[in-house]
C-alpha cells in the first residue's frame, strides 16, 4: 500500500500496494445475510498502519480500509471512480457505523469483505466485514450508506440500470 506523505494513516488506491483480491470462498461463513456477490481483499497489517500509543491498526487506518475497499469493489464491478468522474458523478458517504469488535496488530493477516446488502434509487448500503484469517474472527463490522451524487449540482441522482446489474449479484 502506497501512503500519502501529507497524510500517513490515508493510503492511496495506487496498484502497488499490498492489498490483493482473494476469492470470496477464501472467506469464513459470515453471520450476515446478504453475502451473495461478497468482493474480498487480503491485507497484512504492517507497523505503520498502527497507533503509536496502543500498538494495533489505528481507527482512522481501519476507515481508510473501508473506503479503499469500497472503490476497488467499484472497480472490479466496472464502476471506478474515474469513470464515474468523467460522466460528472461520485458516490459521497452519507454514513458510516463502524463496530469494533476486536484489535488487529502488525503482522495479522486480515481479510476485508463487502458487498451491497441494499440498492435504492439514488444511493446504496453497503456492509463491510474485517476478518482475522487465522481464526475467522470478525473484527470490524460496518454498514455506510452511499449517494450517487452529480458534481455540478451537488445532489443525488438515480442509480442508472447498468450501475444495478454490475453492484448487484444476478
Amino acid at each position: 500500500m502506497q501512503v500519502s506523505p501529507d497524510n500517513p494513516a490515508r493510503p492511496s488506491d495506487a496498484r502497488g500496494d499490498d492489498f490483493r483480491e482473494v476469492p470470496s470462498s477464501e472467506l469464513p461463513p459470515l453471520d450476515a445475510p446478504g453475502t451473495a456477490g461478497t468482493f474480498v481483499l487480503a491485507h497484512t497489517v504492517r507497523d505503520d498502519e498502527c497507533s503509536a500509543l496502543v500498538p494495533h491498526a489505528n481507527n482512522i487506518v481501519i476507515l481508510s480500509w473501508i473506503d479503499l475497499l469500497a472503490s476497488r469493489h467499484g472497480d472490479a464491478a466496472g464502476a471506478s471512480r474515474a469513470e464515474l468522474a468523467a460522466r460528472g458523478r461520485m458516490w459521497f458517504v452519507a454514513r458510516h457505523e463502524i463496530d469494533y469488535l476486536g484489535e488487529a496488530f502488525a503482522g495479522d493477516a486480515l481479510l476485508l469483505a463487502t458487498w451491497v446488502e441494499k440498492l435504492g434509487r439514488t444511493s446504496l448500503v453497503r456492509a463491510t466485514r474485517i476478518v482475522r484469517a487465522r481464526d475467522g474472527a470478525v473484527l470490524t463490522r460496518a454498514t455506510s450508506r452511499w449517494a450517487l451524487v452529480d458534481l455540478a449540482s451537488r445532489r443525488p441522482v438515480a442509480i442508472d440500470d447498468d450501475a444495478r446489474r454490475r453492484l448487484l449479484p444476478p
